[in-house]
């Protein structure tokens, strides 16, 4: 059974940064790329970042620069460095296993929330 296990989220005042992890289970996490997407209120789940099994990464244009996704093959996770937070990066934040560098993996967690105040 896959499992993944997001956590880190919580509520950031604006120009804060977070940090996402994101424990995964039941596959073999160094064959598989990772992801993260969002979801903010009323709008669809949207790209985040993307990294492959080796180590190239994928992410929204508009976030680049204050995102880095990263991994660790020993400890099975994925993770998201969120840094000068902004209210519209409000949302759920969802981890995403499988696919590539472009494609979405067919497995899902349960999303962590991240809440930036003004």
């Amino acid at each position: 059974q896959v499992q993944l296990v997001e956590s880190g989220g919580g509520l950031v005042q604006a120009g804060g940064s977070l940090r996402l992890s994101c424990v995964t289970s039941g596959i073999i996490f160094s064959n598989n790329a990772m992801g993260w997407y969002r979801q903010a209120p009323g709008k669809s789940r949207d790209l985040v970042a993307r990294i492959n099994s080796s180590g190239g990464v994928n992410y929204a244009a508009s976030l680049r620069g204050r995102f880095t996704i990263s991994r660790d093959n020993t400890n099975n996770t994925v993770y998201l460095q969120m840094n000068s937070l902004k209210p519209e990066d409000t949302g759920v934040y969802y981890c995403n296993a499988g696919g590539g560098i472009i494609t979405i993996g067919d497995y899902w967690g349960r999303g962590t929330q991240v809440t930036v105040s003004s």
